[in-house]
């Protein structure tokens, strides 16, 4: 059986023409693509409208692959490679990045299906060059526990092991949660620990920022409902 080929499509981080932060070598891959593996299905044809295929929509084939799959269901995915090239996307940024889609590329590697990385915007990767904190050195650690205790117990584990490797450690939130996160880094973590907070990353409305955490404290800084990277070294 012959396959095709697994194109890992970045996609931009906010809503703005995708040609301002993917490079044209992305965009030319994009009409060559009949199916793609999406994480919603509504933002990928909005993307890819956007993206120049616009009014071509109709003739493309989509599949969800998100936080609500079952993970076993993804095997069945492999049927669309034969004889085709595929498309995965996340909703945001890098696929298989802090994302579903890393099972089908997992997949892919098991059933020997190529895998093409493409570049584009990683919000993870941006806020470290920006953020001057330890890049030589550096560990993502995901989504920390939603409950407070948990949380605070989470930052102190992480402070420390940021203190004893000089790594820094980079975390990101629900939006909806950025500020109570915030609140709990600065009541947890030493006064000069530092901190970057870095949001809306590539959007006009970006912020980002390392001080210590006692600087942090005096701000009074609120985050809001914003897509934020929060890194921290100590």
């Amino acid at each position: 059986m012959s396959y095709g080929k697994l194109y890992l499509i970045p996609t931009p981080l906010g809503e703005y023409a995708p040609e301002t932060v993917l490079p044209s070598g992305v965009l030319s891959v994009l009409p060559g693509l009949k199916v793609f593996v999406v994480e919603e299905v509504r933002t990928a044809r909005r993307f890819l409208s956007a993206a120049g295929l616009k009014g071509h929509i109709g003739e493309l084939e989509f599949h969800e692959l998100n936080e609500h799959t079952d993970p076993k269901s993804v095997e069945s995915l492999i049927s669309l490679f034969e004889g085709r090239d595929v498309g995965l996307m996340s909703e945001a940024g890098l696929p298989a990045v802090a994302d579903p889609g890393s099972l089908l590329v997992a997949a892919c590697h098991r059933h020997g299906i190529s895998v093409v990385p493409l570049a584009g915007p990683s919000s993870l990767m941006m806020s470290l060059m920006a953020s001057g904190l330890n890049g030589q050195s550096f560990a993502f650690c995901g989504y920390l526990p939603a409950k407070t205790d948990e949380r605070r117990k989470a930052l102190s584990a992480i402070e420390k092991r940021s203190s004893q490797e000089r790594q820094t450690q980079i975390f990101i939130e629900t939006p909806y949660r950025n500020d109570s996160l915030l609140s709990d880094i600065l009541d947890v973590c030493r006064p000069d620990t530092r901190l970057c907070i870095a949001a809306d990353i590539t959007l006009p409305t970006e912020f980002i920022r390392t001080m210590k955490v006692s600087a942090w404290k005096k701000t009074q800084t609120q985050i809001g409902k914003r897509p934020c990277v929060f890194l921290l070294l100590a």
